[in-house]
């Protein structure tokens, strides 16, 4: 049994996030089914690096899956986009040692966020249109983020989950004309995360929410706290580093 090693790329508008559900389609189903086709049929579990919510894009995920097969990496590639729709294609297929795994042997998880300025009807399912934005007061918030902090009151409440810290190793906005990005890595994300760092700071520039705030919230980890969500179809994941 071999073990080969993943990347691929999907458009999430037409998917209900990365995770196999039932009666769903969902990026995990989709490429065990394109899978199982080259296996007789039979089923073949794929892990991913993470979840990614309904409606979220990647650039760079990851996954591994264990298959026999006489077939090299290229051509096995080919084999699988060739049983894949438009909106997932995976990029690169390599052979790994056993000991690989797609989420546990991750260092760094970087995603981006893209919000607009103005109205732009043709990536409206890419970017949150924010309207005007300031700077200044997005960087000031994003630099508080880096290092290792509790990101309990930035988390969708889920009470299996223990460990609730992450070290955030960049955490930056960018402007390139009217497009504002948002670029964040760390070694771990929980859940929505990203999505409620994005919807607080985006409120902070809008003066409906203060860096205070934001400080006391980290300093003072609350599974209740109510924070401001962005919307899921402006996240990407972008990079998955492995040592």
């Amino acid at each position: 049994m071999s073990r080969f090693k993943l990347i691929c790329q999907y458009d999430g508008s037409n998917f209900h996030g990365w995770q196999l559900q039932k009666d769903k389609r969902t990026v995990q189903g989709e490429l065990e089914k394109a899978i199982a086709k080259l296996n007789k049929g039979k089923l073949i579990h794929v892990v991913g690096s993470g979840r990614t919510d309904a409606g979220v894009h990647a650039f760079g995920q990851v996954a591994h899956f264990d298959m026999n097969t006489k077939l090299d990496h290229n051509t096995l590639k080919k084999a699988i986009n060739a049983n894949l729709n438009e909106d997932c294609y995976i990029e690169s297929i390599e052979l790994v040692n056993d000991e690989f795994h797609a989420r546990f042997s991750a260092v760094r998880r970087e995603y981006i966020y893209s919000c607009r300025q103005n109205r732009n009807v043709l990536d409206r399912n890419r970017v949150w249109y924010a309207d005007k934005l300031n700077m200044l007061k997005l960087n000031n918030a994003a630099r508080i983020l880096i290092g290792k902090h509790d990101f309990l009151s930035f988390s969708k409440k889920n009470p299996q989950i223990k460990n609730t810290i992450c070290n955030i190793y960049q955490s930056r906005w960018k402007k390139t004309d009217e497009i504002v990005n948002y670029h964040i890595s760390g070694n771990r994300f929980l859940h929505h995360m990203v999505r409620y760092l994005v919807g607080s700071m985006i409120a902070i520039s809008k003066g409906k929410y203060s860096i205070e705030q934001l400080k006391n919230e980290l300093d003072n980890p609350n599974s209740d706290s109510k924070q401001f969500k962005a919307p899921a179809y402006g996240l990407l994941l972008n990079h998955i580093s492995y040592e």
